[in-house]
C-alpha cells in the first residue's frame, strides 16, 4: 500500500519552506523560497507558496498545510493580520485552494510548530505545553490537555506583542515595547548592528564577519561568533535570553504548563540562549521556591517543526 503524505509549508518573514511529510513526521523532500520582502501585493507571496508546493506535489499527497506568521483564523483560513508581511484579512486558504489540486489547511506557524513538537519532538508525551518561537519576531502557541487552544477568534498565542517596556522600541505591529523587540532574532541583530555601526572595539569580531557592513550581519553569524568564543556575541545572546525569561515567567502565571519549548531560528544558539533564559525565568517567576517550576527546553525538530506540524494538521483535517 502506498503511503499517503502531506505537504507542509512554513511562511516566515524571510523564507517560505515546504516539505513532504509522512504520517510519522519524517520530511522526505524539501523546497525553499525567499519571502518577497515587504510586498504590498499578497498575491506575490501566494505565487511563491504555490511554486514551492507544485515542486513537491505527487499523487500520494493528500493535503497541504500552511503555517503562516501572523494572526490566523484556522476555522476560516484567513490571515487576519501579519506584522511582518502585507496580509490584512487575507483569505489565504481560499486563494490557495483555488490554485492547488488538494485540500488546504491554514494555521498560525507557532501552532503548527507546537503541534509537531507535541506529536514527534521535545514535547512528546506532554499535555500542557507553551511553545515560544524566536524568529524574525516571536510566535507562541498553547497546548492544554493535549489540545491546541486558538482562542475565540483563532489568534491566541501572539505573545510577541505583549508590552513589556511601556514606551519602548517601536514594533512593526505599530505599538511600542512589545516583547519581540527585546527577545527575538530582530532584536539580536539590531543590537549587534548598532555596535558595528558605532565601530565599538568590542564588536571587532562581528565587524570582521560582516566585512564592516552591518547590514550584512545576521543572527546565525552572531550565534557562530558566540560559539567560537566571542564574548560580545555571547553577551548579546544572553541579553535576549534574559528578556526571554522575563516573558516566560509571565506566561507561566497565565498558563501553568509543565514545559516551555523554545523554537525558531534563534533557538539554534541552544544553551547560550537557554541558560540565561532559565536564570531570568527563575528570578522573575511569581511564587518562586514555593511552586513547581516548568522546564525550558529547546525544540527538537529545528526549523522544520512548523512545516511538519502543518502537514500533520492538514492530514488530520481531511480524514
Amino acid at each position: 500500500m502506498t503511503a499517503v503524505t502531506a505537504i507542509g509549508v512554513d511562511i516566515g518573514g524571510t523564507k517560505v519552506a515546504a516539505g513532504v511529510v509522512t504520517d510519522e513526521g519524517v520530511v522526505t523532500a524539501r523546497a525553499r523560497r525567499d519571502t518577497p520582502h515587504r510586498s504590498t501585493r499578497p498575491e506575490v507571496v501566494e505565487d511563491v507558496i504555490v511554486d514551492a508546493v507544485q515542486e513537491l506535489l505527487t499523487p500520494q499527497v493528500s493535503a497541504v498545510g500552511i503555517g503562516a506568521a501572523g494572526f490566523v483564523s484556522s476555522m476560516t483560513g484567513r490571515v487576519v493580520f501579519a506584522p511582518h508581511l502585507s496580509w490584512r484579512d487575507e483569505p489565504l486558504g481560499e486563494r490557495l485552494a483555488a490554485r492547488l489540486p488538494v485540500p488546504v489547511f491554514v494555521d498560525n506557524d507557532a501552532n503548527t510548530a507546537c503541534w509537531a513538537e507535541h506529536r514527534f519532538g521535545a514535547a512528546a508525551g506532554e499535555r500542557n505545553v507553551v511553545m515560544v518561537n524566536l524568529g524574525t519576531g516571536i510566535g507562541g502557541a498553547v497546548l492544554i490537555d493535549g489540545t491546541l487552544r486558538r482562542g475565540e477568534f483563532g489568534i491566541a498565542g501572539e505573545f510577541g506583542h505583549m508590552q513589556v517596556v511601556p514606551g519602548g522600541h517601536r514594533c512593526e505591529c505599530g505599538n511600542r515595547g512589545c516583547w519581540e523587540q527585546y527577545a527575538s532574532g530582530n532584536a539580536l541583530v539590531r543590537e549587534a548592528r548598532s555596535l558595528v555601526e558605532a565601530k565599538a572595539p568590542i564588536a571587532a569580531d562581528l565587524a570582521a564577519r560582516c566585512g564592516d557592513d552591518p547590514t550584512l550581519l545576521t543572527g546565525p553569524m552572531i550565534t557562530e561568533a558566540a560559539r567560537d568564543g566571542d564574548p560580545t556575541a555571547a553577551e548579546l545572546l544572553a541579553e535576549v535570553g534574559e528578556w526571554l525569561g522575563v516573558g516566560i515567567a509571565g506566561l507561566a502565571n497565565a498558563f501553568d504548563p509543565a514545559l516551555f519549548v523554545i523554537g525558531g531560528g534563534v533557538s539554534a544558539a541552544k544553551e547560550l540562549l537557554l541558560e540565561p533564559a532559565r536564570k531570568s525565568f527563575r528570578k522573575h517567576l511569581t511564587g518562586r521556591g514555593y511552586r513547581p517550576e516548568a522546564r525550558l527546553v529547546a525544540a527538537a525538530l529545528g526549523n522544520e517543526a512548523g512545516l511538519v506540524g502543518a502537514a500533520d494538521l492538514a492530514r488530520a483535517s481531511v480524514r
